[in-house]
């Protein structure tokens, strides 16, 4: 009887990551996304406080994109090339771990910035320039971005990883990412908000550090017990997959480009719908930025007619930072609803489409808020100084009406480049880290020249809004007419063998 020959191995696909722990493994989203809330809501006014003109406060934001130019990509770059046995976590998690430990060191010192620049020396008269808080100020600011970026971008590639280059389950995992980034939101501009958390933890008021500036304080301090408890989940979510796109992933030991010549030279690999997708990104952001600059600046000084600087008008300007701060939390709202649908939205009108009237819908918003702007300054107030009940309520409006389009814009663009760039060469960490140029190099734009614009037209935040309005308006017809809008293709075509591409 001849022996028995054993059975040919057959090859198993890997079994899918269940959508539970997609959900778990983007939770680090709500963390990053808390302390991106009130730098947002918040910091703009603060450093105001500390006697940066408002002409200049862009300046400061620089900071931000200047360090997302190269600490993205690098961070991405050095991810794709760990092998799966370095590290017991594997190759993202330790990056998206170091990242959100330079989060809270960043944020401590941001928040303690006029405390330690009273030990160099500062003057803590109100509207004396703090030469000592400016410089820890903008040392902590500068860490608290390479922070973000140094976790978020790790993150976007993790759940590439994760979904295997399946589009819809990107889109879906993304979509995750977006919907903790919208309770990341809420929870900062509804802390951002609150006026009483020096109450809470009395010990923030100094000498150096009011009411407004220990309020700041004690919400960072919140914003570090949720980036722990988050980045935890993350980490210990999912193990990460053996395998991945990359060759070079794979071999960890093989001869490696430099990394900016990998960087640069991974852009010849490019296809149009890549660079449409960088372009789109880049019109978008140029629109977000001006608003996420002066959201709540723009509540203080044109709708409440406050400035941070005057004492006469301090308390109606910190009135209006904080209904901008409300605002944005309903702004968060609708955009953790959008989230949930953005899916469906994608699978029946398409992705470009989506985008597109996203974009579009920026621009009326971004108008609106002119027109806003225009009618409050020819508004008689009452002798109080409060500003009429309906052009509070009309602003509220748009800021929570622009919700739905930034859902899209945390979603999309990082779902159609991870979907279309795992076969061309870059990992998906160097490919988040391209997609992020396309996003700092507008803020590096918009933070040089939104100053100047401003003060040529005369002060104030209208000129920067007219410029988003401009820039998402050719960013929406981009998109409408150079993204694809092919939709998912449906399980029964799928069994049938039909493709969309």
């Amino acid at each position: 009887m001849p022996p028995r020959t054993a059975p040919a191995a057959t090859s198993t696909p890997p079994r899918k990551v269940p959508l539970r722990k997609l959900l778990r493994a983007a939770s680090v989203a709500c963390g990053v996304q808390f302390g991106w809330a009130l730098q947002l809501s918040l910091l703009t006014p603060y450093v105001q406080e500390l006697g940066i003109p408002h002409a200049f406060a862009s300046l400061v934001w620089l900071c931000g994109p200047l360090s997302g130019l190269l600490v993205q990509p690098l961070v991405g770059h050095l991810s794709d090339r760990i092998g799966p046995a370095a590290s017991p976590l594997g190759r993202r998690r330790p990056f998206i771990a170091a990242g959100a430990a330079c989060i809270a060191a960043a944020v401590l010192t941001v928040g303690f910035s006029a405390d330690l620049g009273r030990l160099f020396g500062d003057d803590v008269t109100p509207g004396s320039t703090r030469l000592g808080a400016i410089c820890v100020y903008l040392v902590g600011f500068w860490l608290l971005d390479v922070g973000n970026n140094g976790t978020q971008g790790p993150c976007r590639a993790f759940l590439a990883d994760l979904t295997e280059n399946d589009p819809r389950r990107t889109r879906i995992a993304n979509a995750y990412f977006s919907l903790f980034m919208a309770l990341g939101n809420i929870l900062g501009y509804a802390t951002g908000a609150y006026s009483g958390w020096y109450s809470i933890f009395p010990f923030t008021v100094t000498e150096s550090c009011g009411i407004s500036c220990a309020n700041l304080k004690s919400a960072f301090l919140l914003d570090i017990i949720v980036l722990v408890i988050t980045t935890y989940t993350t980490v210990t979510s999912v193990q990460e997959p053996q395998t991945f796109g990359s060759d070079e992933a794979q071999n960890p030991g093989a001869e490696q480009e430099a990394f900016l010549w990998e960087l640069f030279g991974s852009l010849r690999y490019f296809t149009l719908p890549i660079w449409m997708v960088l372009i789109v990104t880049a019109l978008t952001w140029m629109a977000w930025f001006p608003f996420t600059l002066f959201d709540t600046d723009w509540m203080g000084r044109e709708i409440y007619r406050g400035s941070p600087d005057n004492p006469g008008e301090t308390q109606r300007y910190h009135d209006g930072v904080r209904m901008g701060s409300f605002g944005l939390m309903l702004n968060s709202v609708v955009l953790g609803f959008t989230s949930v649908v953005l899916e469906k939205l994608c699978r029946k009108w398409g992705a470009g489409l989506v985008w597109g009237v996203s974009n579009i819908l920026m621009t009326l918003c971004f108008l609106a808020m002119l027109v806003i702007t225009y009618v409050a300054k020819n508004m008689d107030y009452p002798s109080s100084g409060a500003p009429p009940t309906g052009i509070v309520v009309a602003s509220l409006v748009v800021f929570t009406i622009l919700g739905a389009p930034l859902a899209i814009t945390y979603s999309i663009p990082y779902a159609m480049a991870a979907s279309r760039v795992e076969n061309l060469g870059p990992g998906q960490g160097l490919a988040m880290g391209i997609l992020n140029l396309a996003i700092v190099i507008p803020q590096v734009i918009v933070s040089l020249g939104s100053g100047p614009w401003d003060q040529l037209f005369g002060g104030g935040n209208a000129p920067a809004f007219a410029v988003a309005a401009g820039a998402s308006f050719i960013g929406g017809l981009v998109a409408i007419l150079g993204l694809p809008r092919a939709r998912i293709a449906s399980s029964s075509s799928r069994r049938r063998g039909g493709t969309h591409r």
